[in-house]
């Protein structure tokens, strides 16, 4: 105090200037050190900023597309997660590392067996993830930082809630983010881009009118008690038209979500240059059959719209009268603002097409049938896995689908016995081809084991196998009530050529298992060699002229009446084809009565104490019994209700 009493007027003037000098150059050099100041890409977020998911899926591997959009949806925000459901996880460590931990891969989605995503799976599993905010959104569209400012304003709307826009197509996208993934440049000059530039572009691509319902982007707050539409969502195929506008106007009629357009206050880019195969047209079609068959609503929506004028959002009707603030006392001067609001806001709105009930639909037709599904589901030692199934067994399949999805066996196919399973496994995206010689009127409830449908029935599998076996793949045949714990594959191979592996049907634990007419057609594997394929012959046409079912033509023909071609407790020689019938350990392949394994209080546990490959669901008579003790037991892995996997 002494000394600023000594240095006088002028003294304490110089001081108190260079205290203020110190503080306008730290104030500087803060704006210059932050980011979320300098460039208008980053905002600087409270600690209530929400957490955001944005989920999307691929059906291929990645591009510079992909990575574009992925560092627009991080660079919104620090509370941004992205997640990408995807089919084999094979992407290179790079490309994941590029991201970091805010990027997570997620495989366990259903997909068809051409690798597309189903919607309702996707949407399911995003209810596994922790966040506030959930988005939906297209790998190829890129986010500008307006809609972390949209979203930001509807978190705090005081209800539940579903944000809809369109994105601007834009066939080439000039401009890239840099290295420090924090602006925008011209990929021509390399000069930075502002966003308000950027802003500019994508609204005058959109003076011409607003986007459709295919490259929509869906956000909406998560709620447990408050879905974003009543009803179960049908297994539509993402990104393959039709499940935008269904979910919108499903959402509206519900009336639990206030759901609103926010195409004028958020900018987005889709590259439009992604083009599918033009084989996948069904795919469109088989989505347009689901909208028509599922769904309480066919009435086109005219969505409120979220606009920012002023610097100030606001919700607008279809009327053009603002909705928002409520209660509030609008004068004449701001309603004419609103007004020039709305008037230049028109032609950026989204474009929603009903989804029309009773218009008729063109038919479902699957280009593939069976010569030309091999190549596509065969693994790399040419090998499938064939099922056949009816109608009234459409469920236990799926949940045969979804066990050898689970355990990564995916080149099964199915065989379907009339026309209304053909058409179910289409829409479930499984690869299908339909017997024209299946035996017509196959009854639901009583084609059990015995009965003259079974024994009809079963002759198409030894045909349909032979027929496989002659274009050179190898056959795994497995009866949808074959429940699998691990891959055979592996194993059954093991066993080399001109050898038939087959279950045994003998329950009898003090006998020889190749016994008399215990050879089980319901799980066997065949080669594709000229032993096999001439044993195989014989099989069928024994069973064509025989009235039961094929399973006694097998044994028959390959072991000899009474068993005379045995060889020891477990094999058999067929003496004119020299192939030898090898039958399985009932350990590791357990029929349905060996055991008493279906008695157990715990089937499963009981099962991995013996390691077993599979346990069949046979020597029970009836569909409805074997379903319900499959289901009992906790054998099950399919959600008939909501149409997907478990």
């Amino acid at each position: 105090m002494k000394k600023l009493k000594g240095l006088g007027g002028a003294g304490l003037i110089s001081v108190w200037l260079s205290g203020f000098l110190l503080i306008a150059l730290s104030f500087y050099g803060t704006l210059l050190l932050s980011p979320s100041l300098n460039n208008p890409s980053f905002h600087q977020e409270s600690s209530t900023a929400p957490r955001i998911t944005i989920f999307t899926a691929l059906h291929s591997s990645s591009s510079s597309f992909i990575s574009q959009a992925i560092r627009s949806w991080l660079a919104l925000s620090s509370q941004v997660t992205v997640v990408i459901f995807t089919q084999h996880n094979n992407y290179s460590p790079s490309f994941t590392d590029t991201f970091g931990s805010r990027l997570v891969l997620d495989s366990t989605i259903d997909f068809t067996f051409l690798g597309t995503p189903f919607l309702h799976s996707m949407l399911a599993r995003t209810e596994a993830y922790v966040s506030d905010l959930s988005v939906l959104i297209d790998p190829h569209t890129l986010l500008l930082p307006d809609f972390i400012s949209a979203l930001n304003h509807a978190h705090h709307l005081d209800r539940d809630w579903l944000l809809v826009s369109s994105s601007a197509n834009i066939p080439r996208f000039p401009f890239h983010w840099d290295q420090t993934g924090r602006s925008w440049r011209h990929q021509d000059n390399g000069k930075r881009v502002r966003f308000g530039e950027l802003q500019k572009m994508i609204s005058q691509l959109n003076s011409s009118g607003g986007g459709g319902g295919s490259n929509m982007i869906m956000a909406w707050n998560n709620n447990v008690d408050s879905p974003l539409h009543c009803g179960v969502l049908p297994p539509f195929l993402y990104q393959r038209g039709t499940h935008n506008q269904w979910i919108v106007n499903e959402a509206m009629s519900c009336e639990r979500r206030f759901v609103f357009d926010a195409t004028s206050t958020v900018s987005s880019v889709l590259l439009s240059n992604v083009t599918e195969p033009k084989t996948r047209n069904w795919e469109y079609i088989g989505n347009s059959h689901l909208g028509k068959l599922y769904g309480s609503s066919s009435k086109s929506y005219a969505l409120p719209k979220l606009l920012k004028c002023n610097k100030r959002y606001i919700f607008v009707t279809a009327s053009e009268r603002s909705i928002e603030p409520k209660g509030l006392n609008v004068g004449f001067r701001r309603r004419e603002k609103i007004s020039a609001c709305v008037s230049r806001s028109k032609s950026r709105s989204l474009k929603l097409d009903p989804v029309r009930k009773d218009e008729a639909m063109p038919a479902l037709k699957f280009p593939y049938d069976l010569e030309s599904l091999l190549p596509l589901v065969a693994d790399k030692n040419r090998t499938v896995v064939l099922s056949v199934a009816g109608f009234s067994y459409k469920d236990m399949l799926m949940s045969w689908v979804c066990r050898a999805r689970r355990l990564a066996v995916p080149n099964f196919l199915v065989c379907a016995l009339d026309d209304e399973t053909y058409q179910f496994a289409i829409l479930q995206g499984l690869p299908v081809f339909f017997d024209p010689y299946a035996p017509k009127n196959i009854s639901f409830n009583d084609c059990h084991f015995g009965s003259e449908c079974f024994q009809r029935v079963t002759k198409v599998k030894s045909r349909t196998v032979l027929k496989i076996l002659k274009m050179g793949y190898n056959v795994l045949l497995s009866d949808v009530d074959v429940y699998w714990f691990r891959n055979p594959l592996p194993l059954l191979h093991s066993f080399g050529p001109s050898v038939l592996v087959a279950q045994s049907d003998e329950y009898n634990t003090t006998v020889p298992i190749n016994r008399p007419r215990r050879l089980n057609s319901g799980f066997y594997f065949a080669r594709s060699d000229g032993p096999t394929i001439a044993a195989m012959e014989k099989v069928v046409k024994h069973a064509a002229t025989s009235g039961l079912s094929e399973q006694p033509s097998f044994y028959d023909t390959l072991c000899g009446e009474g068993g005379v071609h045995r060889l020891g407790d477990d094999r058999c020689v067929e003496p004119e084809t020299n192939l030898t019938v090898h039958f399985l350990n009932r350990d590791l392949f357990p029929n349905g009565a060996y055991g008493d394994l279906w008695l157990k209080e715990d089937v499963r546990g009981e099962c991995e104490k013996k390691h077993c490959y599979v346990l069949h669901n046979n020597w029970i008579s009836g569909r409805l019994k074997k379903l319900e003790r499959q289901m009992m037991k906790g054998l099950w892995d399919y959600d008939a209700s909501m149409r997907m996997c478990v």
